[in-house]
């Protein structure tokens, strides 16, 4: 079913709930946007491929040709492109948002932008009556299809009240990360750490490969204990990346992480150097894993005692 382009816009349907609005159905818009198919207040579509839009208006979605024609037919609007260009298209170009959206219209991107971009556009919207946040997704397509993403919204309390509840339609999480910005802000966070993070599993593979291991059995029992001990942001429950005073409860698990994981780096160090392996990111980690913790008082632990680590690299 499609709604015809002359159709006025309401922006509440007769279960008082706003119509959305869905623009860019790639990789992860679709799954996200058919997981608003059963929302009560309606979806429309907009895509520059027609065939994207077919099993939407198949399932009795509205579709639109533009983004100004979505603008006046739905109330909140969510954008999943692929570059700030594109994203500046979408909002303020000839055949945008802007051109039609009434007051009060909030536009959410989904696309991870430059966090300046997203502050421009807002302050363009603004001035129209519009309220633009940056909504950047952290989940991949798996969790885009399950409903389970994390959605980070930088924005007005006004403007995540209003998304807060369509956006569980297809988030697990759902967070007000402060003003426009920084949600973008968080995902680059975020994203810092994914991609370090792979970095370091390169490095990872490259000894056990030269090691001899199945790369693929090391890989089962990394994601096993992952899911068990949470990874990385098993240790992101502080509210500041300050020193630890010793009289902290954080300072005796901290150090504690930080004495195991001084140990097994100089270990891993040592088993490289038996291969003639280079392996700089752990060296890196070997040098910084007390001070970005908070727990090194410049003594080689954060107790005035040589950690265990310290005493296995000196007698290595």
């Amino acid at each position: 079913m499609t709604e015809s382009a002359s159709e006025p816009r309401s922006s509440k349907s007769s279960s008082s709930k706003p119509r959305l609005g869905y623009i860019g159905l790639g990789n992860m818009g679709a799954p996200m946007a058919t997981r608003l198919l059963d929302w009560p207040g309606g979806l429309v579509v907009c895509d520059a491929r027609p065939e994207a839009l077919e099993p939407f208006t198949t399932a009795g979605a509205g579709a639109a040709s533009t983004p100004a024609e979505v603008a006046a037919r739905a109330s909140i609007i969510s954008v999943t492109v692929l570059y700030d260009a594109q994203v500046r298209d979408v909002v303020d170009g000839p055949h945008g948002i802007l051109t039609t959206a009434q007051p009060g219209t909030v536009v959410a991107i989904h696309s991870t932008i430059s966090d300046t971009t997203a502050v421009e556009l807002a302050r363009i919207c603004e001035a129209r009556g519009v309220l633009l946040i940056d909504a950047p997704i952290s989940g991949g397509a798996g969790g885009a299809t399950q409903g389970r993403l994390a959605v980070m919204i930088g924005g007005s309390e006004e403007a995540f009240e209003a998304v807060r509840e369509p956006f569980g339609s297809w988030a697990g999480l759902v967070v007000h990360a402060g003003d426009v910005g920084a949600g973008t802000r968080m995902k680059l966070a975020r994203n810092l750490l994914h991609f370090v993070s792979f970095t370091a599993t390169t490095e990872a593979a490259r000894l056990a490969e030269a090691a001899g291991l199945n790369l693929r059995t090391l890989g089962k029992v990394v994601r096993h204990t992952d899911a068990i001990t949470g990874g990385a942001g098993a240790i992101m429950l502080r509210d500041t990346t300050a020193p630890v005073s010793e009289d902290d409860p954080w300072f005796s698990i901290l150090q504690h992480v930080r004495n195991l994981g001084e140990k097994d780096l100089a270990l891993a160090i040592d088993l490289g150097d038996r291969l003639n392996l280079e392996l700089p990111l752990a060296h890196l980690a070997l040098s910084g894993l007390g001070v970005g913790l908070g727990v090194d008082n410049g003594d080689g632990d954060g107790d005035g005692e040589p950690s265990p680590a310290s005493t296995t690299r000196e007698h290595a």
